[in-house]
């Protein structure tokens, strides 16, 4: 250990995190970042700061990641979200659950959050410089920066998604963006809300917002990572209400009502209008067998259109360094000894929720303990 330093490429949520348990350990740590550190941990969840989500299953946890399942099997068998629960509460961090299961401090506060951790590894070097290649030499790394070189034993990368360093044969899986709105071509509805709407592509429920650009919201946030690498233009098919419905009855009860305003008791009324198209002033004792089929596979098997995807709105990106040349138990390089890597820079990413940041922490401990036990 005495002839150990450390250099942290990135201060995010990962790096951050990795030099705390670094610093505890007792090795010098240098983190490289030409920004302000943890400022992409401020507006995590609102500004509120999901910090993680309360699943205690690791091989539940990991269902949660489209690309990355089976990697983490280990990495969250190793730190888990009691351990990160644990973590915040070491740090003066206590924490709470909503009935959905995302975890947030108490404060309420992503800047209080990120005050506690950088204060926690304020003995770590801060080098405001941008990192731009890493060159393996025989007792280490030399890290190369916009201004100067410096040189390390070990070198951790911790950069966001959608970045790379030159230096390195690593295969980095192409970027796409992920957790992002779709465009599509279906803007009359914007602002228009519906609950648990079924995905039948993906076979996932949530909910669906409507937008100036297309959708978003929830249920399209995963769709979005779920089909990230898929090429554009596609069509998405969606079950809007997949209780137990009986559209003949409704009519049937209210012969005399349009059926638009029958259908507003199941949808908002702007809704219920588009989807009942030019039957929407007719009355339901009009309403033949063929017009019922016609709605009733608009509901359940409503078609949108996507062209592509909001740009500038995407919060995770992914792509990154290629798992299958990554040990998942220490983080370290299969093609570099002392080189490691975590976060967002990995070919990993979640669905909302917390898991993006659960990504980062778990990682961080990991590459920290081969790092440490080496």
């Amino acid at each position: 250990m005495i002839n150990k330093c450390i250099g942290i490429i990135g201060a995010g949520a990962s790096g951050c995190l990795c030099a705390y348990f670094l610093l505890k350990a007792g090795f010098e740590v240098t983190l490289f970042d030409y920004g302000s550190p943890l400022r992409t941990l401020l507006p995590t969840g609102g500004g509120r700061c999901n910090l993680a989500h309360a699943e205690y299953d690791f091989k539940e946890l990991a269902k949660n990641y489209p690309r990355g399942e089976k990697f983490l099997y280990s990495v969250f068998s190793k730190f888990s979200t009691y351990d990160t629960i644990a973590l915040f509460e070491e740090l003066g961090i206590k924490t709470y659950t909503q009935e959905n299961g995302r975890i947030f401090p108490e404060s309420n506060s992503s800047k209080d959050v990120r005050e506690k951790v950088l204060n926690s590894i304020k003995k770590a070097n801060f080098i405001k410089e941008k990192a731009d290649e890493i060159a393996p030499l025989e007792n280490g790394y030399k890290i190369k920066t916009n201004k100067a070189e410096y040189f390390f034993s070990d070198v951790v990368i911790a950069i966001g998604g959608g970045k790379s360093l030159k230096g390195l044969n690593h295969k980095i899986i192409r970027f796409t963006p992920a957790l992002v709105g779709l465009n599509a071509d279906i803007k009359t509805l914007s602002g228009v809300v519906l609950k648990d709407v079924y995905s039948i592509d993906c076979d996932i429920t949530d909910d669906l917002l409507f937008t100036h650009f297309g959708i978003s919201g929830p249920l399209t946030y995963k769709i979005s990572s779920i089909k990230t690498k898929d090429n554009y233009p596609y069509q998405l098919s969606f079950d809007l209400y997949k209780k137990d419905f009986d559209l003949q009855k409704l009519l049937n009860e209210n012969p005399h009502k349009d059926l638009k305003n029958i259908l507003s008791s199941i949808f908002p009324h702007r809704f219920a209008e588009y989807i009942s198209c030019k039957y929407a002033e007719v009355k339901a004792h009009n309403i033949d067998g063929k017009t019922r089929d016609l709605i009733l596979n608009k509901i359940h098997n409503f078609k949108i259109n996507v062209t592509g995807t909001n740009k500038g709105e995407e919060t995770v990106t992914a792509g990154g360094y290629d798992l299958n040349e990554i040990n998942p138990k220490t983080m370290e390089s299969k093609l570099y000894q002392n080189l490691y890597i975590t976060g967002e820079a990995l070919d990993i990413d979640g669905f909302c929720g917390g898991f993006n940041l659960q990504n980062a922490w778990s990682t961080a401990f990991v590459a920290s303990e081969g790092i440490i036990n080496k």
